[in-house]
């Protein structure tokens, strides 16, 4: 019994640190949502699209870690990245 709910809590954990596609939408939409002006008026066209991939660029950057808590580098940086950011 003890094996079970070890293996339960232990499953539970893996799946609760693994970023999943709908974080990632919520933060396209808050990234969005802080496309404002300096006056507070909502960005439009070209000037809220730069404002939304800088945001998300900078989401992504900050979450490109390995599982053991390391930053990536290299190719897998940049695959995490390119995945991170066309996700919407």
């Amino acid at each position: 019994m003890k094996a079970i709910v070890l293996a339960f809590l232990v499953s539970l954990f893996a799946l609760s640190t693994v970023p999943t596609t709908p974080a990632r939408a919520q933060d396209a939409a808050a990234c969005e949502a802080k496309a404002v002006s300096k006056d507070g008026k909502p960005l439009a066209g070209a000037a809220k699209a730069s404002s939304v991939k800088r945001c998300m660029r900078d989401y992504c950057e900050a979450h490109a870690v390995s599982s053991n808590g390391k930053k990536l580098s290299g190719a897998a940086r940049t695959s995490f990245l390119k995945k991170c950011e066309s996700t919407k």
